[in-house]
């Protein structure tokens, strides 16, 4: 029998917010949605350049029904305090989908 996940980091949800500039464009903020307790493991990582490196993860968290507020998409992100995961993907987990598996990014500059 596969353990649970042990749900014990504090991210909250962020949905980003686009609004007109004045000048034909638009200003991009980060509206936090919401918290969820998830569990996090990193995947892997790589250099992006000189400066940034890249690191990938996995993200558990309890799972949502499609549509509500609260489910991730992979247009968002995750805040953990200073850390910032980027969503790639989500996938429900396991056959009675009781949670959610994000697959997201992080940047770290170097």
């Amino acid at each position: 029998m596969k353990r649970p996940p042990k749900l014990s980091r504090k991210l909250v949800l962020e949905d980003p917010q686009r609004t007109p500039d004045g000048a034909g464009g638009y200003a991009e903020t980060w509206v936090a949605l919401g918290t969820h307790w998830a569990e996090v493991k990193p995947l892997s990582g790589r250099l992006a350049g000189d400066s940034v490196s890249l690191h990938k993860y996995r993200i558990t968290l309890r799972s949502a029904p499609e549509g509500f507020a609260s489910r991730p998409r992979p247009d968002q992100r995750f805040r953990d305090e200073n850390r910032l995961y980027r969503i790639d993907a989500v996938a429900e987990n396991g056959p009675d989908a009781r949670y959610l598996t994000c697959f997201a990014v992080s940047e770290v500059s170097t």
